[in-house]
C-alpha cells in the first residue's frame, strides 16, 4: 500500500476560502502527522499556502473528533477537521 485515505472537513471561514466543506484525500504514507498533512495541503496553491503554510492562531484541528495539535499522528481512515471562524 502506497497511500492512505483520510476524510477532511473544513468549517468556518475555510469553507469560503477553499470552496469546499469536505473531501476524501489519498495521502502518501510519509504523511504521518498533522504538521506533515498541513505542509502537503499547502502545496496546492496560494489560498492553501496562506492557510496551512503559516496557519492563523485561531485554527483549530480535530482528529476523530478529538482536539489535536501539529504533532498528532494520523493514519488511514481518520477524520480530520480544520476549524477557523476568524483568520486573525
Amino acid at each position: 500500500m502506497s497511500s492512505q485515505q483520510i476524510n477532511l472537513l473544513y468549517f468556518g471561514h475555510l469553507v469560503t476560502m477553499l470552496g469546499r466543506e469536505s473531501e476524501y484525500l489519498f495521502l502518501p504514507l510519509t504523511v504521518k502527522d498533522i504538521l506533515a498533512l498541513m505542509k502537503h495541503l499547502a502545496r496546492r496553491g496560494e489560498q492553501w499556502q496562506t492557510l496551512f503554510g503559516n496557519p492563523p492562531p485561531s485554527l483549530r484541528i480535530t482528529v476523530n473528533k478529538q482536539f489535536a495539535d501539529p504533532a498528532t499522528p494520523i493514519k488511514g481512515g481518520d477524520e480530520i477537521a480544520f476549524v477557523a471562524f476568524s483568520m486573525a
